[in-house]
């Protein structure tokens, strides 16, 4: 069946066709790809055609589609049990792994999504401080916890849903969200309900408004904010763990969060997500402390054993490699639109990029916002249409893999000088 065919298909049995918003292909039209296979940096869709692909599973791909390790690690682990719902050593050389790579880190909890991670990390910080407020940042997306959905950014902004629809008015009222690297807004909040503040949540580098880089000083300035006030600090490195060093951006930047949040590549592709932190407050959690948090799956030796084998790969990668490849694609395109007068921003971390279509800085959700929407959407067609699978979203990353070619960059390229000649 073709792509269309299946979308039909899909619709009679699943809410919009599709099992997560954003790839309903709504903000940009036209029917979404029905993946049959993806190997390295290619993906083929139900139809035969292939695509350089550049969302990689939302960035868990680091090392691209089926490793043949990864793959070769699963396939042992299968045939040994899918899941015992009992203790199994893999778990702990998870865990080993993470404590090792994050100085922030004495323990941590394995769960199944980034979703719950940052639900238990919010529900701990409340637990641990006996207060009730949350601070967040307008685009900043944690998963599709109640608390966390207000001004979100994702599938939520891209949409164009309101933050809190089916959330009771009076838990969307608990979480404060304000403007991305604002430090004055921060310490506003804190001026008029510090002592019932439990904590910050945030994307170190905001990547599901498009990628946004903090301004200098504001990390800081939030960790020495909620030190003084007796509130945690929570790093949603979900997205970012060890995507942008073996890692998180805390291990560039220094700066320690009491609690951090991970989840995709640590799962090597499988269902995965973790939260962890200061031994003190980690053991708040259940069953040594009061509060509660379980999961079947939590820690489930597929996961596991194709996450420790991606991170060992990992270990011995030189990200500067894949971070040359990401600022050699976004140069490129910076100056094919120059030359052609649209205006466009590329905003990059490492291998994280985002083209925001407009002719501002774009430094937070507001300015996000300000993009160009239908431009996009014109674009993101000519690409796909050019064999280039970009994110079907304004308000999303690209990522680049280790499996990313020289040739894959050059072909994206010209894949991009021959769409730009459509959107004049």
């Amino acid at each position: 069946m073709n792509n269309n065919e299946l979308f039909t298909r899909a619709a009679k049995v699943i809410p919009g066709g599709v099992n997560s918003p954003v790839r309903a292909f709504r903000s940009v039209g036209g029917t979404p790809l029905f993946i049959r296979e993806a190997s390295g940096s290619k993906m083929v869709d139900s139809e035969g055609r292939a695509y350089i692909d550049y969302v990689c599973s939302w960035g868990p791909m680091i090392l691209g589609h089926a490793h043949p390790d990864v793959v070769a690690a699963i396939r042992e682990a299968v045939g040994k049990g899918a899941s015992f719902g009992a203790p199994t050593e893999l778990e702990i050389e998870m865990a080993e792994r993470v404590v090792a790579a994050f100085p922030s880190i004495e323990a941590v909890r394995m769960v199944s999504s980034g979703t719950e991670a940052t639900m238990t990390a919010i529900r701990l910080a409340r637990g641990w401080t006996g207060r009730d407020r949350i601070v967040k940042f307008n685009g900043c997306y944690h998963g599709h916890a109640d608390s966390l959905l207000v001004k979100a950014g994702s599938g939520v902004a891209t949409l164009g849903i309101p933050g809190s629809p089916g959330i009771p008015r009076v838990l969307a009222g608990l979480t404060l969200s304000l403007a991305y690297n604002d430090l004055d807004a921060v310490k506003a909040a804190f001026a008029r309900y510090g002592q019932d503040i439990a904590c910050i949540i945030v994307e170190p580098v905001a990547a599901n408004m498009g990628v946004v880089m903090p301004k200098p000083g504001f990390l800081e300035g939030l960790r020495e904010i909620t030190a003084a006030n007796g509130s945690l600090l929570i790093f949603d490195e979900v997205i970012t763990g060890f995507r942008l060093a073996y890692g998180g951006w805390q291990t560039i930047t220094g700066i320690r969060p009491d609690l951090t949040c991970l989840g995709k590549i640590i799962g090597g592709g499988l269902p995965v997500g973790a939260m962890g932190g200061k031994r003190e407050i980690m053991e708040h959690l259940a069953p040594v402390g009061p509060v509660y948090q379980a999961g079947t799956l939590s820690g489930n030796p597929l996961a596991m054993t194709a996450g420790i084998k991606t991170l060992d790969i990992l270990k011995k990668k030189n990200y500067t490699e894949i971070e040359e490849k990401t600022v050699r694609l976004r140069n490129a395109f910076q100056e094919l639109f120059d030359r052609a007068g649209l205006p466009v921003r590329i905003n990059h971390a490492g291998s994280l990029f985002t083209l925001f279509f407009t002719e501002r800085e774009v430094v937070d959700y507001a300015s996000a916002q300000g993009s160009n929407a239908e431009l996009f959407a014109r674009f993101f067609q000519g690409m796909l249409a050019r064999g280039i699978n970009l994110a079907p979203a304004q308000f999303e990353a690209g990522f680049v893999s280790f499996a990313h070619t020289d040739d894959d960059i050059e072909k994206t390229i010209a894949a991009c000088e021959k769409t730009i000649k459509t959107l004049r």
